[in-house]
C-alpha cells in the first residue's frame, strides 16, 4: 500500500504541528496532494480506470474546498502551503 502509517505520520509531523495532528488544514492538504500526485500517476497507466478517475476529481475538489477556507481564514498560512506543495491555482 502507498499511504502508510508511517507515511501519514511524516506528512502530518512537516506540514501539520505534530504527527499526531492530522486536522490541520496545512496537514489534510498536504495528505490529498501526496494521494492526487499517486492517483494522477496510476492514471497515467491506465486511463479506462474511471473509478478512480471519478475518486481523483472528488479529492481536487475536497482540497480546493480546504485551500477556499485556508484562504479565507489566514491567507500567509495559504500562501505558504501553496508554495511549499508546488501547488498551482
Amino acid at each position: 500500500m502507498y499511504l502508510t502509517k508511517e507515511v501519514k505520520e511524516e506528512i502530518f509531523k512537516k506540514h501539520g504541528k505534530s504527527e499526531k495532528d492530522s486536522g490541520s488544514p496545512e496537514g489534510q492538504i498536504a495528505l490529498f496532494t501526496h494521494r492526487i500526485n499517486h492517483l494522477t500517476e496510476h492514471l497515467k497507466k491506465n486511463r479506462k480506470d474511471y473509478n478512480t478517475e471519478r475518486s481523483l476529481i472528488r479529492m481536487v475538489g475536497k482540497r480546493k474546498g480546504l485551500l477556499d477556507y485556508l484562504k479565507k481564514k489566514d491567507i500567509e498560512r495559504y500562501r505558504a502551503i501553496i508554495k511549499e506543495l508546488g501547488i498551482r491555482k
